[in-house]
């Protein structure tokens, strides 16, 4: 008996010991790996046989090293059973579905996103359909999998509960220094330089780039600071808004510390794991700001157009109006709301102190920065490489623990000014850092749904379906272009930067990965494409967020002018179109093909100034 015990667990260890890499969901026409590891060394021929009712398909190959890795098509869809001959192992299941099915849950989630402007309900009904297909088309087990299957395996995953830690932790960093008054203090360093009209203009866009850390907080607090102010100095709503908005998503988008890295860096990432790069997301965010044309020209542009005094189109006639007839806003105008206190959101009306706002930000920046260096250094000596540079230093640093140590610091330091100096009291600042973290809670909830979509996209090879499509048509050094515009207008329909790149970054990571692969690109050019799609994905974005007339900081910096909101669409547009056409045409194309991205902004900066120049009209 004892004999016979042994004879079994021998046979069961030399038969299912071995490590089987089959795929349980795998597309028509798409090819897939089978991979076999720790085959013992008596096999030296195996055999797979795919079954189903109506084909069968057969494949044979030699063992080499103990292994085995082999590239299968099958050219029908339905059930298969897989049989191992040569070899013990079990039979298998596996199921192929038409490529064609791939590309409706994320085509679903921006569809109803257009219609139905709710960005979370879309994303769930994505995550729902592509669910529905994975789980063989059971609508319950569909159901109940969305929750426990993909939602539930987004939020436990290390990496992802950091980004939720971090974020919650830098929404907390706002409320506080929005309560102390130090946002208000910030803006108010620029307020007595506003004197006359170029001086107003560019005081409020520098005031736009001192408060980078959050767009909502940018176009409140800079547009209802600075409208007394303009008005004065007779500019008009319109351009107002303008500059209130255009300074409020580009710079939030691009800074290397502000309310969207926490999503932006999360989303790298698990696009980074799809293709089983080891890249440091925060490496490759920050390798991208340089191709992230749209938000940099904009900043630029905003700049000349209130140096130069120079308007063109709408804008001209609104500026027109204000300066010759003293009318900031047309006769029939609406003001469809407006934020006479906006420290009912976002402040206290105590006397604001601008280094209540500044301290706690460079705690969080110079804190970053140090545990970036801290972490990337740490790990080279580890690993026993002496010989690194600032690159090597970064690209092996531990963003997320660096985010979540100097945000929690930032807190801290921020809590104990507010509480030293007698501003509120315990109760009270717990309260602000309880109600800038809930002011995430949204966001959060839409980047755990755009994490589980990716994660249905990747169960679904929606990628690689469409490499499949457009491998022998496109040019992958036309990503970038491509990308950015499908994203413009997705971001511009939808009137949301965050569900658009929730949306679309889990697919164009593992599409700019295999379309330069089929290509045979050089890893060089092939690292080229990925930062150039990713960053078309965080500027396209942005163009929606910029100037969307259902885009919420759109929507805001309409209200905390006290614009028209229409009017402020109208004469910002014609201005945005003219950038991100420029952008297109003398960066995100030149670039895929190597051309420097620095040479492309000054270009593009250059080309910005003489349609200005050529065109714009001053009022004065």
């Amino acid at each position: 008996m004892k004999k016979l015990f042994l004879l079994c667990l021998v046979f069961l260890s030399t038969g299912y010991s071995q490590k089987v890499s089959l795929p349980q969901l795998v597309l028509q026409d798409i090819e897939f790996s089978v991979n076999v590891e720790e085959i013992p060394d008596t096999a030296r021929r195996i055999r797979l046989l795919f079954i189903n009712d109506e084909y069968t398909k057969s494949i044979s190959f030699d063992v080499k090293e103990g292994r085995v890795d082999t590239i299968v098509t099958l050219p029908v869809s339905g059930n298969f059973i897989v049989k191992y001959e040569g070899i013990n192992l079990p039979d298998e299941e596996i199921r192929v579905i038409p490529g064609i099915l791939s590309i409706i849950p994320p085509l679903l989630a921006i569809v109803l996103a257009l219609i139905l402007r709710q960005v979370i309900i879309s994303l769930l009904l994505g995550i729902f359909m592509g669910a529905l297909f994975v789980f063989d088309y059971n609508f319950g087990s569909a159901f109940l999998r969305v929750i426990d299957t993909y939602i539930i395996n987004a939020l436990f995953d290390k990496s992802h509960l950091q980004v939720i830690a971090f974020t919650f932790l830098f929404g907390g960093v706002i409320g506080l220094i929005s309560k102390s008054g130090g946002t208000q203090g910030i803006a108010n360093l620029l307020i007595k330089f506003a004197k006359k009209r170029r001086s107003g203009m560019v005081a409020t866009w520098a005031s736009g780039l001192l408060i980078f850390f959050d767009d909502y907080s940018n176009a409140l607090i800079v547009g209802n600071l600075m409208r007394p102010i303009t008005d004065k100095l007779k500019i008009s709503r319109e351009k107002l808004a303008f500059i209130v908005d255009s300074t409020s998503a580009p710079v939030a988008s691009i800074f290397i510390i502000s309310s969207w890295i926490g999503f932006e860096i999360g989303l790298i990432q698990d696009g980074l794991n799809s293709i089983g790069s080891t890249a440091s997301a925060y490496d490759v965010f920050l390798q991208t700001i340089p191709f992230r044309f749209y938000p940099v020209a904009m900043l630029f542009f905003v700049f000349m157009i209130a140096w130069t005094k120079r308007d063109f189109g709408l804008m001209y006639k609104a500026e027109l109006r204000a300066y010759k007839e003293n009318k900031l806003v047309r006769d029939d105008a609406k003001i469809s709301g407006e934020f006479n206190d906006p420290f009912d959101l976002l402040g206290s009306k105590i006397k604001p102190k601008w280094y209540n706002g500044l301290i706690p930000l460079l705690v969080l920046i110079l804190g970053t920065i140090v545990s970036l260096v801290y972490t990337g250094i740490s790990t080279l000596e580890e690993n026993g490489i002496t010989d690194y540079g600032i690159r090597d230093i970064i690209g092996n640093s531990d963003s997320y623990s660096a985010l979540l140590w100097s945000s929690f610091a930032a807190c801290v330091v921020a809590g104990a000014m507010i509480i030293f100096q007698k501003i509120l009291n315990l109760s009270d600042t717990i309260d602000a850092w309880f109600t800038g973290m809930r002011s995430m809670f949204l966001a959060l909830i839409i980047l755990t749904l755009a994490w589980s979509i990716g994660a249905v996209t990747s169960d679904m090879k929606t990628a690689d379906y469409i490499v499949s499509l457009i491998s022998d048509s496109i040019d992958p050094r036309f990503l970038p272009v491509i990308i950015f515009i499908a994203c413009a207008l997705t971001s511009f329909a939808t009137g949301t930067s965050w569900g658009t790149m929730a949306v679309m970054m889990p697919i164009v990571i593992p599409l700019g990965a295999g379309v330069s692969s089929l290509y045979g690109l050089s890893p060089a050019d092939q690292t080229l494409i990925l930062y150039g799609v990713v960053s078309s994905v965080l500027a396209g974005s942005v163009f929606g967020d910029h100037c969307s007339p259902i885009a919420d900081t759109t929507i805001l910096s309409s209200m905390a002018s006290a614009c028209d909101h229409m009017d402020h669409v109208r004469t910002q547009l014609p201005y945005a179109m003219l950038v991100a056409v420029v952008c297109m045409l003398l960066g995100d194309i030149p670039t895929a093909f190597g051309f420097s991205p620095y040479l492309s902004i000054l270009i593009i900066s250059g080309v910005l100034i003489a349609v200005l120049f050529f065109i714009g009209k001053k009022v004065e």
